[in-house]
């Protein structure tokens, strides 16, 4: 594997070895942990079974299934998430996941970058860059996202207003940061929302709080990065530019 530069550098610094190894872009956190529970995992040659054991791996040699691990090259992707896909590595029920797309693509281990529900479509990140992900998601730092939403029904002013005030689904107060009709027909109408935070199902708990069905729901740009013309079902690399551009940390 490709050795690169590390989007923070773990030299002189000591993690649990789990949390090592999804920095280094091998796996995910939960997998790195299970691997280590698993005797999977080795440090300096003697295997390992606490997943917070620390070790510095600029200093350290870490093993997995008896490979040395080395920093794998990083991988930031944009997808283009259709309906009726499950953002997860497997699903329990035999549905087609997100990796099913990158089947056979050659790629390392990336995971997503946040989540988009099964009925929802649009703008996916993945990547092995668990510090720039967590730049992205975290709520303290990450990046509005932008929807576009199919309704039943028309909403008018006042429920655009409400969707900004907020309105209460059990202990969260779920509102948008801005809102715009579309266009809207006889029957249905298309918003333009855009969210701070991102609870789950916040869109559609929101617009059921009001009274509207979702039909669909789009997500067409995270941050300044716009879903563009990229075709259902395909991916592609970001380029050195559009990195930066998301990078909060």
């Amino acid at each position: 594997m490709t050795r690169v530069r590390q989007s923070e550098p773990l030299g002189g610094k000591r993690h649990g070895v789990a949390r090592a190894l999804s920095k280094l872009g091998v796996c995910s956190r939960s997998q790195a942990e299970a691997a280590v529970r698993a005797g999977r995992v080795g440090v300096d040659g003697r295997p390992v079974h606490d997943p917070e054991h620390p070790v510095d791996a600029a200093r350290q040699k870490i093993s997995l299934d008896g490979v040395t691990v080395v920093a794998t090259q990083r991988v930031y992707l944009a997808l283009n998430k259709p309906r009726g896909i499950v953002v997860s590595a497997a699903d329990e029920r035999g549905r087609d996941t997100v990796y099913d797309l990158l089947r056979d693509a050659g790629l390392p281990w990336c995971g997503p970058v946040g989540r988009l529900d099964r009925a929802s479509e649009g703008l996916l990140l993945l990547s092995n860059d668990s510090v720039w992900a967590a730049g992205i998601t975290e709520p303290s730092t990450h990046l509005d996202k932008t929807y576009h939403v199919q309704v039943v029904g028309r909403p008018d002013a006042d429920a655009l207003a409400a969707m900004l005030a907020g309105v209460r689904d059990g202990a969260d107060l779920l509102k948008a940061r801005r809102v715009a009709l579309l266009r809207a027909g006889e029957k249905n109408a298309w918003l333009e929302v855009l969210l701070d935070e991102g609870r789950n199902r916040h869109i559609r708990r929101l617009l059921a709080a009001l009274g509207f069905e979702v039909l669909r729901l789009v997500r067409v740009a995270i941050g300044p990065l716009q879903l563009g013309e990229l075709a259902k079902g395909q991916w592609r690399h970001l380029s050195a530019a559009e990195v930066a551009a998301l990078r909060t940390r």
